[in-house]
């Protein structure tokens, strides 16, 4: 077997520390595990361990073809989409370069997931319980949270207390809509499902502090409660590779519901790994034609925080 394996990031600029697990694995392991990721700008913190490819946007007509170029040029072998619209990107790749390991769901899924409103009747479907969801103004039982259909890191929620303020909300269905439960905590679950379907691991974590939309402070929980409602959505046999759930508990009644669904991995799945969940191994022996073994010791109360690490770039004149 050749020992080489290059690996591919899809938007993965600030992927440090997981980088820095494959590659760790990879030397423990007698593997040499190089990083490359596919960015819009060069200055960005992964070139620290990997080498950057300047790429194309997500939606360019040419952006298929680029990728092909890329993957051939660097004998790429695996690919980890990092972000939402990356993620349908890898999903339509799976298709054109099967000989490339690309450990992620097939695309219907993966539109759905990241179009909140259909994601909601995906739900309800399944019944799985979300927050309690308007689709019409006149309806909505305040406060509210509104989200856009297809937005990510948090960017362009609101809360409304009463229907004066939502009445301002130009293009009401571009939002998903959804009672506001104000006492509140937030879990994350890091699952894989391997290429079998079978389920491999499910870490919950509760998300102790965020910024920006993303854990900084985040420590690994075994609650068999969001354990079971994650198993229940992964046993729908529509996942595959890393996934990330969501969940948001009502601390008046004890209510679990789920808010999203990420098939790929999460941004503090570090957590998870430094628990011993086997994220990193799941992807390294599937790549090898393994079969992996599901993992469940994993350590309860693993402590996950984050701080600023600064990569430097100097100009090209000095």
């Amino acid at each position: 077997m050749d020992r080489k394996l290059n690996i591919l990031f899809l938007g993965g600029a600030k992927r440090v520390s997981l980088a820095e697990h494959l590659v760790e694995y990879g030397k423990r392991n007698g593997i040499e595990i190089s990083i490359f990721s596919y960015e819009l700008d060069t200055e960005v913190p992964i070139s620290a361990v990997g080498k950057v490819i300047l790429g194309l946007k997500w939606r360019d007509p040419k952006l298929l073809e680029h990728l092909n170029a890329v993957i051939s040029i660097n004998d790429i072998r695996l690919i980890l989409p990092f972000v939402d619209p990356a993620v349908e990107v890898a999903s339509e790749m799976k298709k054109l370069f099967p000989h490339v390991f690309i450990p992620c769901s097939d695309l219907d899924i993966c539109r759905i997931m990241f179009d909140k409103k259909q994601s909601c009747e995906w739900f309800y479907a399944h019944q799985i319980e979300m927050p309690k969801t308007f689709s019409e103004v006149d309806f909505c039982e305040f406060p509210v949270i509104i989200k856009p259909r297809t937005g990510s890191a948090s960017k362009g929620i609101q809360v409304f207390h009463n229907l004066e303020e939502l009445e301002k909300v130009h293009n009401f269905s571009d939002y998903l809509v959804q009672e506001y439960i104000e006492d509140n905590t937030e879990y994350t679950v890091d699952c894989y499902v391997s290429l079998q379907n079978e389920i491999l691991s499910v870490v919950p974590r509760i998300r102790l502090e965020v910024a920006g939309g993303e854990v900084v402070r985040s420590k690994t929980i075994r609650d068999n409660t969001l354990i079971l409602l994650s198993e229940k959505i992964l046993k729908t046999g529509c996942f595959r590779g890393p996934i990330t759930i969501q969940f948001i508990k009502d601390n008046k009644t004890g209510k679990l519901f789920v808010m999203e669904i990420n098939p790929r991995l999460g941004g503090g799945v570090v957590a998870s790994i430094g628990a011993g969940s086997g994220m990193i191994s799941f992807l390294i022996d599937e790549f090898l034609g393994k079969k992996p073994k599901p993992v469940t010791n994993w350590k309860e109360g693993t402590l996950m925080t984050r701080y600023f690490k600064e990569v430097i770039f100097y100009a090209n004149n000095n």
